[in-house]
C-alpha cells in the first residue's frame, strides 16, 4: 500500500528538528570517540542540510508575510549555529571543549525551535496564517534536502556558509 508524503513545509522542519533533538540524546548517552564523531557528523551534517533549505526556499518564502524580526532572528540563530557546525565538523570527541562545543549547539537548537515552533505567535504558526501554499513549498523543501542528502553521501557538504556575519 502507497503512503503519501506529508508536504506541509511546517511539519516536514519540524520532522527535522525532532530528528536532530534524537540525535543530541544519543550523543550524549554515547561513549568512545568513535561513536561521538559519527554521530556529531551526523548532526553536523542535518544542521547544514537544514539551515540551507531554510534559508534558501523557507525564509523568503515568508519574505514580508510574518513578522520581519522573527526571520532577522532566524537567519542570525543560524549564523551562530553554523560556526560550532563548521567546528564540531573539523574537530574530534578527543580535543578540549569538543562536547562543551556539542553541548552549546544544542542549547542553541533548542532556543531556535522554541522560536521557529513552541513559542506564541512563533514562525510556523504565523506562516500557517499566510497565503502561502506550504504544500508547494513543503515539495520544494523535500527536493533539495533529497539533492544535499546524496550530495553529503557523495562528495560531502561544504562548511556551513554564514548569512550575517
Amino acid at each position: 500500500m502507497a503512503t503519501t508524503t506529508d508536504t506541509d513545509a511546517t511539519h516536514i522542519l519540524q520532522a527535522d528538528h525532532r530528528e536532530v533533538e534524537d540525535l543530541f540524546s544519543k550523543y550524549e548517552k554515547s561513549s568512545g570517540l568513535d561513536r561521538k564523531r559519527e554521530i556529531a557528523q551526523t548532526i553536523c551534517n542535518e544542521l547544514k542540510i537544514h539551515t540551507m533549505i531554510e534559508e534558501e526556499i523557507f525564509y523568503p518564502a515568508l519574505k514580508g508575510k510574518i513578522e520581519e524580526s522573527l526571520l532577522e532572528e532566524a537567519y542570525v540563530e543560524h549564523d551562530g549555529a553554523k560556526v560550532l557546525v563548521n567546528e564540531i565538523a573539523e574537530g574530534s570527541p578527543d580535543e578540549e571543549f569538543y562536547d562543551a562545543k556539542v553541548s552549546v549547539l544544542k542549547e542553541q537548537i533548542e532556543h531556535h525551535v522554541r522560536e521557529e515552533e513552541k513559542m506564541q505567535g512563533n514562525m510556523f504558526q504565523q506562516a500557517r496564517a499566510t497565503d502561502v501554499d506550504l504544500n508547494a513549498l513543503g515539495e520544494q523543501l523535500l527536493a533539495r534536502k533529497k539533492e544535499l542528502k546524496a550530495q553529503a553521501e557523495t562528495s560531502g557538504l561544504p562548511p556551513a556558509q554564514a548569512t550575517t556575519l
